[in-house]
């Protein structure tokens, strides 16, 4: 019974949580071989499996709404969602990209986008998620 209570989940907190394990995954370095899941084409397979749990995600997180909306002056509120919406369709286009380069077996062209896509992960949660609460004690 701790004081590690977590805020209730949005809908778009559930996906892009399915999202950030799906990355995860990609980015896992196997210690046998030094290299990342996305980086070794032996793991083809599972990474488009992965790839596709972040796409399924990422299409029903683009047709949401960043709780932080509600936290911006009314008048800003579409132009806060509609940067949303427009960063949420590039990283789709990404993913689209990382989903070609594995196909064709170019692994190293993938890992590189995956760096991209953790890049932009990290912008997008400065911008459009709310800071984490900080703890008691």
């Amino acid at each position: 019974m701790g004081g590690g209570e977590k805020e209730p989940q949005t809908e778009l907190g559930g996906k892009m949580e399915k999202i950030g394990g799906a990355f995860r995954k990609l980015r896992k370095v196997d210690p046998a071989t030094k290299l990342a899941q996305i980086a070794d084409p032996a793991k083809n397979e599972d990474s488009l499996k992965q790839i596709a749990i972040i796409k399924d995600n990422a299409t029903a997180a683009a047709q949401l709404e960043p709780a932080l909306k509600a936290k911006k002056p009314a008048d800003e509120q579409e132009k806060f969602v509609a940067a949303f919406h427009d960063q949420m369709k590039n990283f789709l286009a990404d993913i689209d990209s990382l989903e070609a380069a594995v196909k064709a077996g170019k692994n190293d062209e993938a890992a590189k986008l995956v760096d991209k896509l953790n890049d932009d992960q990290k912008k997008g949660h400065t911008d459009f998620r709310p800071p984490p609460k900080k703890r008691n004690g």
